[in-house]
């Protein structure tokens, strides 16, 4: 499905900027033409309703859907299952790592990506250095955020980590992060990553399992009216609370504008519990729940595919979210949690756009198998699938899908 570039009638001159995506169909059921510029959508049509001076692409087949981001990734561990000794914390093995993992997820869609990334030990910030190197080179196609993620905060050994959490957003870290549960003073943990958030104005992301109503009934009052945002996750010990118990820390992580982001596809390897956060009861609270991928391909998931469609599906199909709803999870609520603006296939939003083969989001969360990404107005990554039959004669009378031949 290449690109053309139409000679504009009349001698008029195309915007070399500008995108035309024809035929795409939205979730509401009408087939469109929409123009981008700019990094942003400039306009949506009927069908055949927009002048073609610009670059085309044919979206016949599929639906258009704002992009998922990726809220949880771990970019210096990612893709080390089948090493063959040790991991390599070197800064070129952990830069080749996060920019393979990010590339591999902004296939499946994910035009964002806040990737944790553990400071401290004997790696000191040359993992953090490496994924910072790793943003830069993906500059144009993915936008990757990193997250400092220490382990001590407390106490004297916790003095060479709170040192080093500092020393790490002024590198360029844009998140600060970590376990509090992994920490001797779990509270005081997050007070001073609070503090420190607060001070540089940094958003905070914690691994936590939240089986402890307590520690998170602390965590929400310290989180309270924080700018620009605190989210937790992936609390699946939540889930194995009593249902009154949990219910009433979900009220007050809603009360506190704090995000959950789950790990639908499994955990990583900042939390050693398996399962999911109870989702329909976070929502029912009034939570936002985001989605992440979690671990991508290491020990503790070696077999993580970092597809935000896969989290979408295992929300719907295991917890019971309506497909829009668990869409939403990753693209809307995902974006929110990293702060990053609304999309709507709209004139006026950006251009991070998802073309997934298919009709209605239940097919694409069940079957999404080709697919179009779209970052700044640019068509930035393509995944073609062709499924083919042999020939026989249901797959003649069915007309079944063949590839064709020379």
């Amino acid at each position: 499905m290449p690109d053309s570039l139409p000679q504009p009638p009349g001698g008029a001159t195309a915007d070399s900027t500008a995108l035309l995506l024809c035929g795409a169909r939205l979730t509401d059921g009408r087939t469109v033409d929409v123009r981008l510029s700019g990094g942003r959508i400039e306009a949506v049509g009927t069908a055949g309703s927009l002048a073609p001076h610009c670059a085309r692409v044919d979206l016949t087949g599929f639906l258009l859907l704002p992009a998922p981001a990726e809220p949880h990734a771990h970019g210096d561990t990612a893709l080390t299952a089948d090493s063959p000794g040790p991991v390599s914390y070197g800064q070129e093995d952990v830069q080749r790592r996060a920019t393979e993992a990010a590339l591999l997820q902004l296939g499946h869609g994910a035009t964002a990506l806040r990737s944790h990334v553990r400071i401290g030990d004997v790696q000191g910030l040359g993992p953090l250095e490496a994924v910072l190197q790793a943003r830069r080179s993906l500059r144009g196609l993915a936008d990757l955020t990193a997250v400092a993620v220490p382990r001590l905060l407390t106490g004297a050994a916790g003095a060479d980590g709170l040192a080093m959490l500092r020393d790490a957003v002024k590198m360029g870290a844009g998140v600060v992060g970590g376990c509090p549960d992994a920490d001797p003073d779990p509270a005081g943990y997050a007070e001073a990553l609070l503090e420190v958030a607060a001070e540089h104005g940094c958003p905070v992301d914690l691994h936590t399992h939240g089986d402890d109503p307590a520690r998170l009934a602390r965590l929400a009052a310290m989180a309270a009216g924080l700018r620009p945002g605190v989210a937790i996750g992936p609390c699946a010990g939540l889930a194995r609370l009593p249902h009154e118990i949990a219910s009433r820390a979900a009220d007050q992580l809603a009360a506190a504008d704090v995000t959950v982001v789950c790990l639908p596809q499994g955990g990583c390897g900042a939390v050693e519990q398996r399962g999911n956060a109870p989702v329909r009861l976070l929502r029912a609270a009034g939570v936002r729940v985001a989605a992440g991928s979690g671990a991508l391909r290491d020990v503790s998931n070696p077999v993580g595919r970092g597809d935000p469609l896969e989290a979408a599906y295992l929300l719907a199909s295991q917890e019971g979210l309506e497909a829009r709803e668990a869409y939403g999870a990753v693209a809307e609520s995902a974006r929110a949690a990293m702060g990053l603006p609304e999309v709507r296939v709209e004139a006026g939003f950006p251009a991070e756009l998802l073309a997934v083969r298919g009709e209605r989001i239940s097919g694409v969360l069940s079957l999404a198998y080709s697919r179009i990404v779209i970052h700044r107005g640019r068509v930035v990554a393509r995944t073609s699938a062709v499924r083919e039959y042999c020939d026989t004669a249901v797959a003649v009378a069915l007309e079944l899908p063949r590839q064709a031949r020379p």
